[in-house]
C-alpha cells in the first residue's frame, strides 16, 4: 500500500463526491479545538484572579478529553457516528451552560474542577469522526493518505489559530466570551457534520472481537500510541520552555508568536513530506520522525537570544505535521478491524497525556534549574521513547486485509 501523497491526490480527495459537507462542517467544529481549554483557562483566571484555580481547571479539561477520545470513539465504532455526536454535543451545551453558573456564582472549589473535566469529556470528537470517515468515502492508497494527511495540516492550522483567537476574545467586556464563541463553533459544527448524508450514512462494520483494550488490542497499535505519546511530551516540553525563555528576555508576548511560527514551518513541510515520506517502512518511519523531532529541540538550549530561539525554532518545527500524518496513516495498518474511530482517540488520549507530563515536567525545570534545562530534557525523553519505539517496530505490520472499517448504506 502506497504512503506518499502528492498535490493532486489533495484535490482528488477534497473533490470526492460526498466529502464536502463533512469537510466544511468538520471544519468549524475543529476550529476551537485549541480553543475551548485556554478560554476556559482564562475565564477561570479573571473571574477567580488564581492561576492555581485555573490551571486545575484547565488539568481536569484535559483530563476529560483523554477520557472522551476513547469513550466516544468506542461507541461511535458501535453504532456509527451520527447518534453519539449527536448526544455528545447536547451534552456539551448542558455542561458549558453549568460551568458558566458555577464560575459566575463564585465557585473555585473542586465543582469548578469537576466541571471542567466534564467539558473535556463531553466535546463532541469530530476530529476522530472526519479521520474514520475517510476510510469509506476513498479508497486505500494514495488519496487516503492525502486525506489523513489534510486532517493533520487542517488541525495544525486550528492549533495555531485558536489560541490566538481566546487570547482576543478574553478581552472583550465579559471574560467568558471567549468560551461561549468557541463551544458555539464546536457545537454547531459538530451537529452538522453529524447530519451530512455522508455521516448519516456510515454503518459500524462488525467488530474484530470483544477485546477489553479494543483498538490498542494490537501490539502495533500500542505501538503507534506509544509514538503519540512521545511526541506529544516533546511537545509539552518546548510549548513551556518557549514562553518562559521570551518572558525571561522581557518580551512574554512573543512567546505565542514564536509557538504559532514554528506550526507554520510544521504546516508547509508537512505538505511536502506527505508526497515523499521516508523512511518507507512504517515501523521505521514512526521513530525516525520523533527522533529527528528530538534532537532539533536539543539545539534550542544554547541560546538565550530569541531570535536565534525563533530560528531554531522554526527547523524543529518541522517536524510536527509529519508525525501527526503519519500516526492517523500507521493506524490503518494496525488497528484491529471496526475500531477506526477509537483508534484515533487513543492517539488524541496519547498526545494528550504527553502534553500534560511534558508541560508540567518543563514548569517545574524551568523554574527551578533553568529554561535550557527544558529544552535539553524535551529532547532527551523524545529520544529515549523513540529508541523504544524503534525496538518495537517489528509489530507495526498490517493486521487484516486492507478494507474499509466503516460501511455505508446507499
Amino acid at each position: 500500500m502506497s504512503h506518499s501523497a502528492g498535490l493532486a491526490d489533495f484535490r482528488a480527495a477534497l473533490t470526492t463526491p460526498g466529502a464536502r459537507g463533512p469537510v466544511l462542517t468538520s471544519l468549524l467544529a475543529r476550529m476551537p479545538i485549541a480553543m475551548v481549554g485556554l478560554s476556559l483557562l482564562l475565564y477561570v483566571q479573571r473571574e477567580s484572579g488564581s492561576f492555581a484555580v485555573a490551571g486545575f481547571v484547565s488539568a481536569g479539561s484535559l483530563i476529560g478529553v483523554a477520557i472522551g477520545a476513547v469513550a466516544q470513539g468506542r461507541i461511535m465504532d458501535r453504532l456509527g457516528p451520527t447518534r453519539p455526536l449527536l448526544v455528545a454535543s447536547g451534552l456539551f451545551v448542558m455542561t458549558v451552560t453549568a460551568v458558566i453558573v458555577t464560575i459566575e456564582s463564585g465557585q473555585t472549589g473542586p465543582a469548578l474542577v469537576a466541571m471542567g473535566w466534564l467539558i473535556g469529556l463531553t466535546e463532541p470528537m469530530v476530529g476522530s469522526a472526519s479521520r474514520a470517515l475517510w476510510t469509506h468515502l476513498v479508497p486505500a492508497g494514495p488519496i487516503r493518505h492525502a486525506a489523513f494527511a489534510y486532517e493533520a495540516i487542517s488541525l495544525e492550522v486550528f492549533f495555531i489559530l485558536g489560541p490566538a483567537l481566546a487570547g482576543i476574545l478574553v478581552a472583550a467586556p465579559w471574560s467568558g466570551t471567549g468560551l461561549v464563541f468557541s463551544a458555539a463553533c464546536m457545537v454547531v459544527g459538530g451537529v452538522g457534520f453529524a447530519l451530512t448524508s455522508a455521516v448519516r450514512s456510515v454503518r459500524p462494520a462488525p467488530s474484530s472481537g470483544g477485546h477489553l483494550l479494543g483498538a490498542l488490542a494490537t501490539p502495533g497499535m500500542r505501538t503507534v500510541a506509544l509514538a503519540a505519546l512521545g511526541f506529544g511530551v516533546t511537545v509539552g516540553f518546548v510549548e513551556v520552555a518557549i514562553p518562559a525563555a521570551a518572558t525571561n528576555a522581557g518580551h512574554a508576548p512573543l512567546g505565542g508568536v514564536m509557538l504559532a511560527a514554528w506550526s507554520l514551518t510544521s504546516v508547509v513541510f508537512g505538505v511536502y513530506y506527505a508526497a515523499r515520506p521516508w523512511p518507507r517502512q512504517m515501523g521505521l518511519r514512526l521513530p525516525f520522525l520523533l527522533g529527528m523531532f528530538a534532537l532539533f529541540v536539543i539545539p534550542l538550549a544554547i541560546t538565550s537570544n530569541l531570535l536565534w530561539l525563533a530560528l531554531l525554532s522554526l527547523v524543529a518545527g518541522m517536524w510536527i505535521t509529519p508525525q501527526s500524518t503519519t500516526h492517523s496513516t500507521a493506524i490503518e495498518l494496525v488497528a484491529p478491524e471496526g475500531t477506526a474511530t477509537e483508534a484515533f482517540g487513543w492517539i488524541v488520549t496519547a498526545v494528550t497525556l504527553g502534553l500534560a507530563a511534558g508541560q508540567s515536567t518543563s514548569g517545574y525545570l524551568v523554574e527551578h534549574v533553568g529554561v535550557w534545562s527544558a529544552f535539553v530534557a524535551a529532547g532527551l525523553a523524545g529520544l529515549v521513547i523513540a529508541g523504544l519505539v524503534l525496538v518495537r517496530r517489528h509489530t507495526v505490520v498490517e493486521q487484516h486485509a486492507p478494507a474499509p472499517e466503516l460501511v455505508a448504506v446507499s
